[in-house]
């Protein structure tokens, strides 16, 4: 522990800086405190050299004025390059300079008729400078000090050259306003420093609010765009740019027009009524469905917007995971509720078959057996619901997998090769899982040969690229399509035209395909029949 009683440890104490104020803030008012006295320095040099008889002063006297008015703008020039090269402290090089202050202006005070002569009046500027930057008790022993030498200085006076006694109470007024100016200017360097700390923390805290206001916006998964009433765009977030289809450039300011021209007409229609906004609509470059939603900034005054643009794709994929793990449990009551069921029932009807029956029993035997395979068969079909978020895409070229595939088809529904016609280009290839587009395909392609002709050429399969230079394949069959009041209920689960179908087949192809960020739709094909299209993503959008 630092001894207080110390006076040495205390006078050093009392050099040192406070450590509230920055190195480059204290050398800094130094440097201002030295141009003050290199201009006094060079006035009192010029006014002795040039006006020395107009000073009222002996031969004598104005040849001592010069050359201390000379020594003390020597000493200034020393302290001058002290401060330059920051050798030694600023405490110690404040002493050093409020010392020769004292000692040169107390000395041309004498010289120059003493207290009647005004130059004490110079000291003032000094401490002046000593309480603002000492910011310390140490303000007062300058005060003291530049009090006792001109006291000193004026009782030299009275007994060297009969100096009127009563200037001694000028004198004593004029150090008093030694204490005065340098306790103010303490005081009020104190005030002002406790300003500064106050602002220092109010930036800090303002820098910490903006940061932490920049990481959230650029964490955010929905774009977000601080536009201001210029409809210059301030602030982004990556989002933003991927749902708009535009690159962003830090420091850069663009205009919301130049990115989305469509964002700058909703933005003028909102300013002239804010009741507008919270809309659903389709961006130009990328086809994404957002809600854009406006924000104001700034209460009375108005300053601009925040544009939140909402991704209905990602709230749709939320809502997908949701009924994924909803499916997940449903899945596995089926499978513990209806399977075990479902078997005994198939096992017990098929030992009544190898009894005595009749015509009519047979029958109903094979209505039951009939029931249970289509109920096993839709259990089947929703566990396999809860494998589409299990996708591990890969590339395939469809020039190899797919003749493949239809040659395995063929054979298991016992059905000639020639009714399967591929159109595929040799560099057809896509981003997708296999076993979930070997799922996709098989749905397809059985739904379109139970409907088809069966003849040569009755399901056709076609690779062709969309607008985007995105892949896109074609199931089309010669039968009697779909009727346009059953269209929107194709994907729909548990919706079929057929007896013996679960319903499942084609939300199965849909649910795995959105799995796989690919598209399925219907269009009625030119030769009368139905055609499912698969749009795939590409491997660099997947």
């Amino acid at each position: 522990m630092r001894d207080a009683s110390n006076p040495e440890v205390s006078l050093f104490a009392a050099w040192r800086p406070p450590a509230s104020l920055s190195p480059d803030s204290l050398w800094r008012s130094l440097s201002l405190f030295n141009l003050y006295r290199l201009i006094l320095g060079g006035m009192l040099v010029f006014t002795s050299a040039l006006f020395g008889t107009a000073l009222s002063l002996t031969r004598h006297e104005q040849t001592l004025f010069f050359w201390v008015s000379a020594i003390y703008a020597v000493l200034v020039l020393a302290s001058v390059l002290a401060v330059v090269l920051r050798k030694p402290q600023p405490g110690w090089q404040l002493a050093f300079q409020l010392c020769v202050d004292i000692v040169s202006i107390s000395t041309l005070s004498y010289i120059g008729g003493g207290v009647q002569s005004n130059l004490p009046m110079l000291m003032l500027v000094s401490l002046a400078f000593a309480g603002m930057i000492s910011h310390g008790r140490i303000t007062l022993l300058y005060a003291a000090l530049a009090s006792i030498t001109l006291l000193l200085s004026h009782a030299y006076a009275v007994l060297t050259r009969e100096a009127s006694e009563a200037l001694f109470f000028q004198t004593g007024i004029l150090s008093t306003s030694y204490f005065a100016v340098a306790w103010l200017a303490h005081a009020l360097s104190k005030y002002a420093l406790d300003s500064e700390r106050l602002a220092a923390r109010r930036g800090e805290d303002l820098s910490s609010m903006a940061e932490a206001n920049r990481l959230m916006i650029q964490g955010m998964p929905d774009g977000m765009l601080v536009v201001d009433e210029r409809g210059h765009v301030r602030q982004f977030n990556p989002g933003a740019g991927r749902l708009l289809g535009y690159t962003f450039t830090a420091g850069q300011e663009v205009a919301l027009g130049e990115c989305s021209p469509l964002l700058e007409a909703m933005y003028a229609a909102w300013r002239q009524n804010h009741g507008l906004g919270s809309e659903v609509l389709q961006l130009p470059r990328t086809n994404r469905m957002v809600r854009v939603r406006f924000l104001e900034i700034g209460g009375g005054a108005f300053w601009g917007a925040v544009i939140v643009l909402e991704d209905m794709q990602r709230i749709q994929e939320q809502a997908q995971q949701v009924k994924l793990a909803a499916l997940g449990r449903l899945t596995a009551n089926i499978a513990h509720e209806v399977r075990n069921p479902l078997s005994a029932i198939s096992y017990a009807t098929e030992l009544l078959h190898e009894g005595p029956r009749d015509s009519a029993q047979t029958r109903l035997l094979q209505i039951i057996l009939d029931n249970t395979s289509r109920l096993n068969r839709i259990v089947q079909d929703v566990m396999q619901i809860n494998r589409r978020d299990r996708s591990q895409a890969e590339n395939i070229a469809l020039s190899a997998a797919l003749p493949t595939f239809v040659d395995s088809l063929s054979q298991v529904e016992q059905v000639p090769r020639e009714v399967f016609e591929l159109k595929l280009p040799a560099d057809c290839a896509i981003y997708f899982d296999r076993g979930h587009f070997e799922q996709v395909l098989w749905n397809l392609c059985r739904n379109a040969l139970r409907y088809s002709r069966k003849q040569s050429g009755s399901v056709q399969l076609r690779c062709l690229q969309d607008a985007q230079g995105r892949q896109m394949l074609e199931v089309e069959d010669d039968g009697p399509g779909v009727a346009e009041a059953e269209v929107q209920n194709l994907f729909e689960p548990f919706y079929t035209t057929d007896s013996r179908g679960t319903g499942l087949g084609l939300y199965i192809a849909r649910e795995l395909c959105e799995a796989n960020d690919a598209v399925i739709g219907y269009r009625r094909a030119d030769r009368g029949g139905a055609c499912f299209t698969i749009i795939f993503a590409a491997a660099g959008d997947a």
